[in-house]
């Protein structure tokens, strides 16, 4: 009969916790979208993506193959954050351990004597410890035991924070592997910056051969009376221009050479690569698949899929705090006033068992407030989510027009250098034979550097647009 008192006033408690717990606040909650358009404009609808190509196959330079082979191997920031990555770990060992039973064991040495003037130590003056022996003054007290705790994870809580921590730590992965991509795209990227560097140095050097003929000829013209001295000074002050810009490219190489030695996470040293090669390198034919695709190659979607469906836990974990929360706690053991009595059982023998059962009834703002904050978190993945997904299908979109258009852009421009070319010998003919003006002479060679300069522009921006898709699309990290 008692027992079922007990019980039914149990009963009672908990049902009157549950219900004021369940009192939750009214939030504003949103779907995420995850649609994305069937095709890239300009692009073909096929399934074939270039981002399933390992980095290792897609770049075929050898030199700089073994840049960023280095650079996985020692860059800072991604090594950083490898520990990040570690740290993230740990949470969620931390996390598992909170709603898993906490044992412990322990010892307890004390000595105690209580004033003969308190109802204590009038009670154990008036009481022996046994009945020929008076009780020890002062009076012993050794304990030994085991205990334990245990918070019973009724509503998912504890569980719902571990799924929280180990689903963060994969958006963490993703973040690395978002990093791994745009390190290798940066590296490819300055290599063939460097490679265009170094052959609009050669173009300059070629050029300034060029105008050093065009200035004897200028000269040997004085000579005979046909031009005066301002055609000498036009042609010796364009070929002082020529030098000049030599330095001007020179310091950019230096400083992209030192742009790829910080990220390999080294100090400056010359960075090896075939310059001759450039020219001779063609743009690879990248296909983008189909934008759907980019929810699984893209690692920063994937990251930020992994955050949302974090923060959604959370949300979980801030609702549990209205519920009840029962604890079990417990001890088990031996305690004696002095040690040889220690391991007599079963006198020595000591142990409790303790429920607690809580919710919160009145000062409940906090925990409204820590649940509004985890939606808003919630709805910040929500658009953060959307935001990303849009941000990859217009890169793709835009180097997919960029390719096409550096394609046409390149062709047209090979044509005026080749007319160029060709019309430096015919100016220089012209020249001689007193049938060309000298400015008609300086003005072709200054176009036709100019024309060469923005070829070799056009071949770096084709490279690196490549590259541009090939991050775009995901590639690199897998």
């Amino acid at each position: 009969m008692l027992k079922q008192r007990i019980y039914q006033s149990l009963s009672a408690a908990c049902l009157a916790l549950a219900v004021a717990g369940c009192k939750l606040p009214q939030l504003v909650g949103r779907n995420v979208n995850r649609s994305v358009p069937t095709t890239y404009a300009g692009s073909p609808q096929d399934t074939l993506s270039t981002a399933k190509v390992r980095w290792q196959e897609f770049f075929t330079d050898p030199n700089l193959k073994a840049l960023i082979d280095s650079a996985l191997q020692r860059n800072q920031e991604l090594n950083i954050t490898q520990q990040e990555l570690q740290i993230a770990r740990n949470e969620i060992q931390a996390r598992k351990g909170e709603y898993l039973p906490s044992v412990s064991l322990g010892a307890q040495a004390a000595l105690d004597r209580v004033s003969r003037y308190t109802i204590q130590g009038a009670t154990e003056d008036q009481i022996n410890i046994q009945p020929d022996r008076r009780t020890p003054d002062p009076l012993g007290n050794l304990q030994l035991g085991a205990y334990a705790s245990w918070e019973v994870d009724i509503w998912h809580k504890l569980r719902n924070a571990r799924k929280s921590a180990a689903t963060r730590y994969l958006a963490s992965v993703e973040g690395r592997n978002f990093m791994v991509t745009n390190l290798i795209s940066e590296i490819a990227t300055s290599y063939y910056e460097l490679l265009a560097l170094d052959n609009q140095l050669a173009i300059l050097q070629q050029n300034i051969e060029i105008q050093a003929n065009a200035l004897k000829v200028v000269r040997q013209e004085k000579e005979a009376a046909r031009v005066t001295e301002l055609a000498v000074k036009r042609f010796e002050a364009q070929i002082q221009n020529t030098t000049s810009q030599q330095y001007g490219i020179r310091q950019r190489i230096v400083e992209t050479e030192n742009r790829i030695n910080f990220l390999l996470g080294r100090f400056p040293q010359p960075i090896a690569r075939n310059d001759a090669e450039f020219n001779g390198l063609v743009p690879k034919l990248m296909q983008a698949g189909v934008p759907a695709q980019l929810l699984s190659n893209r690692p920063d979607i994937r990251q930020a899929e992994q955050q949302l469906v974090a923060a959604k836990l959370d949300v979980l974990v801030a609702r549990a705090n209205f519920y009840p929360s029962l604890g079990i706690s417990g001890g088990v053991g031996v305690g004696a006033f002095k040690p040889g009595l220690l391991f007599t059982t079963p006198g020595a023998l000591l142990y409790s068992i303790a429920g607690d059962l809580s919710a919160p009834l009145i000062n409940r703002n906090g925990i409204k407030a820590l649940y509004s904050t985890a939606n808003a978190f919630q709805l910040q993945a929500v658009y953060n989510y959307e935001k990303t997904v849009l941000n990859a299908y217009l890169e793709v979109a835009n180097q997919v027009a960029n390719i096409d258009n550096l394609e046409k852009s390149y062709e047209a421009k090979a044509l005026e250098v080749r007319a160029l070319s060709l019309s430096i010998r015919i100016s220089n003919s012209l020249f001689k034979s007193v049938r060309a003006d000298y400015t008609e002479v300086l003005f072709t060679q200054r176009d036709a550097l100019n024309a060469r300069f923005d070829l070799t522009e056009n071949k770096m921006k084709q490279l690196n647009a490549t590259v541009s898709m090939y991050r775009a699309l995901g590639g690199g990290w897998n």
